[in-house]
């Protein structure tokens, strides 16, 4: 009779230098892109791992500092994304035209890994009451800025542009924020989740052409 293949990742007898939580958060991460934040446990993400199960406590206090540590990850995947969106814009001379590219990347960006990874999105805003007010600079990207701030950055690039006036810059940042975010919600969890790839790219590139006639 042939053994039945044991399902248990095999334990890994040592971590060195902070691996082990990186093994338990890469782990988390794969749970959250799979079904959202709910789909974190400490067991599975230690099963995942091939470790004890208390082996976790040793790196995150509990599940709610795991699923933070996730939450900043993605968040961080967020900014990665529009990051690459403004890498991607065109070389011009004409710094009107270059603002308002990158300024258009961030939004596109931002959509883009919402469709791409619903799952991740989710997990970048889901936030244990307790850690309301925690700050990680593991939310950033490979510039060190956080979507937060690269949305930041690049109303300010439409300001030195002259597109947009000194006077309306402050709070600009949450105008644009709630919009897309909005849309980008009604695409993964909305009535606008059966539309198609194509319907969502046009649907982004509308709404934040609203948002900046109306900034």
């Amino acid at each position: 009779m042939t053994a039945t293949p044991d399902p248990t990742p095999p334990k890994r007898s040592t971590y060195r230098h902070g691996n082990l939580r990186r093994a338990l958060l890469d782990a988390a991460v794969e749970l959250a892109a799979e079904g959202g934040p709910a789909a974190v446990s400490l067991r599975e993400v230690t099963r995942r791992a091939g470790v004890a199960p208390n082996a976790a406590y040793r790196h995150f206090a509990d599940r709610d500092a795991l699923v933070h540590a996730v939450s900043m990850a993605a968040m961080a995947g967020v900014a990665a994304r529009m990051e690459a969106e403004q890498a991607a814009v065109p070389a011009t001379a004409d710094p009107a035209t270059r603002a308002r590219a990158r300024f258009r990347a961030v939004g596109t960006g931002y959509l883009g890994y919402a469709v791409a990874e619903p799952g991740l999105f989710r997990a970048a805003f889901h936030t244990p009451a307790d850690m309301t007010h925690a700050a990680d600079d593991t939310a950033a990207g490979e510039q060190g800025l956080t979507p937060f701030e690269i949305l930041g950055s690049a109303l300010d690039g439409l300001v030195e542009a002259g597109l947009l006036p000194p006077e309306r810059r402050p709070g600009a940042e949450f105008l644009a924020w709630s919009a897309v975010h909005g849309l980008a919600v009604l695409m993964i969890d909305g009535p606008l989740r059966g539309i198609t790839p194509e319907q969502a790219r046009a649907a982004g590139q509308d709404v934040i052409s609203m948002v900046e006639r109306g900034l």
